[in-house]
Formats: C-alpha cells, structure tokens, sequence
C-alpha cells in the first residue's frame, strides 16, 4: 500500500441468521384455532352439534310415536321394573256375601278384618271384610300412603248400600304398586262409622296372552302360558301422565323449540343487519329517524303482542301457537341487533380503505355488501349466538303459560307445564324437558362466549 493511500479489501464474513417461520393464518383460521384453545367452548359446540343430531337424526333411530299412548305405563319412570306375568282371560267375581248383622243402636264399629281375595293384580283387586253388627252398607277407600299417622282414607272408590254384600272389586286405574284399601261402615242414614280397617295390597303387573300379542311383545299366542313372564314395551326415560314415550316427545319437542329458537333468530338478526346498516351508512337526519323507530318497536309489550297475533291468527285451544310466536319475535327483536350493527357501521366506514373505495368509484351498496357486513361478521355471528338461547327461553316460557305452542304439539316448554301438574309424584315428567332447556340455553351462551373471544380483533391486542 503506497504512502498517503488507503485501499479496503473485501472481506467475506458468513454469519448465522435465525428466521422465525410462521405459517399464513387468514382471519376465520386464526379465530378457529383460539376457539379450539377454549376448552368450554369447545365441549358447548359439541353439545350444540349433538342436540342437532338428537333432533334431526333422533326420530330415525327411535321411531315411536310420541302420541301413542302405553296405558298399561302411565307414569312410569326411567328404569322402572317392566315384567308382567301371564294370567287367564278376566272373568267377572260374583263377590261375597254375609247375614246382616242386628245392632243394638248404639256407635257401629269398624269391620273386624278386611282380606283380599285371590291375588293382587292390575286386572282388579278383589275385597272382602266382616260384617259389621248395625250396618246399613260400607264405603271403600283406596290410598297409596298409609292412611294410619293422620287418618287420611284416600280416594272413596267404592259404595255398598246393601249390609248383606261384603265385598268389593276395584279395577279403576290400577298400576303395579303397593296401595291402602280402608273400609268403613255406615248407619242406615249413610253416616260413616268412626273406626276403620285397612288392607295392605301389593298389586302386581299382568297381562293376558291376547293382550300381549295385539301389543306386539310376542309373535304368537302360543308362545306363552299362564304363569310366564313378559317384558313391557320399553321406554328409557319413562313415560308421561297419559302412557306417552318421553323420549319421542322430547325429540319431536326439540324440533319445535330449535325451529322457533334458530329461525326466529336468524330471520331477526338478518333484518337488523340491513337495518342496521342502511342507518349507520346514511347517518345524518336518515340515521336518527331509523333509530327512532326501532326504539319505537323495543317499547312495544310482547305479551300483548302474542295475543293480537293469536287473535288475528285465528288460533284456537289446541292449535299450534307457532306461526304466531315465530311472527312476533322477528317484529320485535331485530332492534337488538340493528343497533349493534349500525355502531359497527359507523366506526368503519371512517377507515381508510373505504375513502379509496368511494375515490374508486365504488357505489353505496357495494360498500355495504363488500366491505362493511364482512367486516362486522365476527359480531354478528355473536349476536345470533347469544339470540338463539334467548329464542328457545322465550318459546318455553310462553308455551309453560300457554301462550305458545299448545298440546298435544310437543315442545319442551309445554312439556314443562305438563310435568309441572306430577312433579310432586312423578318428577321425571319435568326434570326430563328442563334438564334439556337448561342444557341448551347453557350450551349456546358459552359457545357464544367462545366466539365473542375468538373473533374480537381487540381480544387479540390484549394478549
């Protein structure tokens, strides 16, 4: 190198540079994989993905049909014994009979045994007692506690005016259960005697071989004789007050409540869109008159609503209330969600890139179409997700008062109302329709929850 110069020479340096490689997500991608990452919105769109198939696929694996009545199980809850064993043809009782007993005036006691006859069944329950010295006639009481703590007899089955007859046949509703028989005495002037003798009667299932073959539990008549046992049609969750299938009725119920509560929604959540957007769009005097309207349709009572629409339907004690239910809640739900939607409008139409799609020439609708609904679908499909619930509420609470859909069209709230009247004695005619309200209602507001987390760009800064 001469003096006073300077001369650089390239020097090849290798170095070792660390990339951070990350796959491309679109938005919907991303929003799916946060979803997975939420372990209770996950279970609740399974759950949602379930009760569709409940509904949809349930009536094509358990084709009972859920207005066929079981009247040998009425009430019957899930699990029940359902053996019955294989008795004779019925044959009328020619009951018994005792010499009138003279009183001596004074208080009539109470008969000395009461015995039952032959064997407690279904069929009937054959009664017998002692005479009682003094007896104008007697009166039969039947009760399924013990009527011994406060003297609480039960129902008055039966009526003996006659004090030579002393007997009595009960075959009124009889089910496979223990039940109280108490027999009274009564004076010529048909007051009833202060004691009473009770029989403790253990009733059990039967059936005649005829009778099995028209329900279809054996193939031929032959197949059984007296004595055998066969099984009763089976029903997994039990059936209702009057024999039906719970578990048909549940699944046609279902159909009626996720009609009402997905529909109905969707109808209302489609009109705030438009609504919603046509006002933010517009904004100016437009927007603040639109507004005013749909705070106009939220003050209208629903209640009073129903019973115009059922009025101007022409609906009638037991007709489907559904057409009317369906109508109100797209008339006077859709404000909910026009006002979230308008907000949303506002706030984008101010970005950028829709002052250079106007600068492009770009028209009002296209805007709309392309632009701004896109961009709010991750709100509105929160919306529709929180509405669905809130449907399926409102459809039961109106059909548990009546107000909505009417028997014998099966839907869960009405099956409520039904349960309602035996929850004391048969609390799995309401414990089964409310435990899958409760299920769905819950199931749909996480998964709302989840979606609410997984597609609010906001959630995303935060972590």
């Amino acid at each position: 190198m001469a003096e006073g110069t300077l001369s650089w020479e390239r020097v090849e340096v290798e170095r070792e540079v660390e990339t951070v490689a990350r796959p491309s997500l679109s938005y919907w991608q991303d929003a799916w994989i946060r979803l997975r990452a939420n372990r209770r919105a996950l279970i609740s769109l399974y759950l949602v993905i379930a009760l569709m198939a409940f509904t949809v696929l349930g009536p094509f694996v358990w084709t009972v049909d859920p207005a066929a009545q079981d009247l040998d199980q009425i009430s019957v809850p899930p699990g029940a014994d359902r053996v019955a064993t294989v008795v004779d043809d019925y044959r009328p009782w020619d009951g018994a009979t005792a010499t009138p007993i003279e009183g001596d005036g004074g208080e009539l006691a109470a008969p000395g045994a009461v015995e039952i006859a032959d064997q407690a069944t279904t069929n009937a329950v054959r009664l017998y007692w002692d005479p009682v010295a003094g007896a104008g006639g007697y009166r039969v009481y039947r009760n399924k506690y013990d009527p011994e703590p406060d003297g609480a007899l039960g129902l008055p089955i039966g009526e003996i005016l006659s004090p030579a007859n002393v007997s009595f046949e009960d075959r009124l509703d009889l089910k496979a259960e223990t039940y109280f028989y108490s027999v009274v005495a009564l004076d010529g002037a048909g007051r009833e005697a202060v004691g009473y003798t009770t029989v403790t009667a253990d009733v059990t299932r039967v059936i005649t071989a005829a009778e099995a073959l028209d329900k279809g539990l054996i193939e031929d008549i032959s197949d059984v004789a007296p004595g055998d046992t066969v099984k009763m049609a089976f029903h997994p969750l039990g059936t209702d007050y009057l024999g039906r299938d719970l578990l048909a009725r549940l699944m046609h119920g279902a159909r009626v409540s996720l009609f009402i509560g997905i529909v109905a929604p969707f109808l209302f959540v489609i009109i705030g869109i438009l609504y919603g957007s046509a006002a933010g769009f517009m904004g100016g005097r437009t927007d603040q008159v639109l507004m005013r309207f749909a705070d106009f349709v939220v003050a209208l009572p629903f209640l009073l609503f129903m019973i115009l629409l059922r009025i101007l339907f022409n609906v009638e004690s037991g007709d489907s209330g559904v057409g009317p239910m369906l109508v109100a809640m797209v008339m006077l739900s859709w404000p909910a969600a026009a006002r979230l939607v308008r907000g949303q409008i506002l706030q984008i139409r101010e970005e950028g890139y829709i002052g250079a799609s106007r600068l492009l020439g770009a028209k009002t609708n296209y805007l709309i179409l392309r632009h701004m609904i896109p961009n709010t679908m991750g709100v509105i499909l929160v919306t529709l997700t929180f509405a669905v619930p809130s449907a399926i509420f409102t459809e039961a609470f109106l059909s548990f008062i009546g107000m909505g859909v009417a028997p014998p069209t099966p839907s869960w709230g009405s099956m409520c109302n039904e349960g309602l009247k035996t929850m004391l004695t048969t609390p799995h005619e309401l414990i089964a329709p409310a435990a899958f309200i409760s299920i769905t209602v819950l199931a749909f507001n996480l998964l709302g929850d989840g979606l609410r987390d997984a597609l609010d760009a906001r959630m995303r800064a935060t972590e």
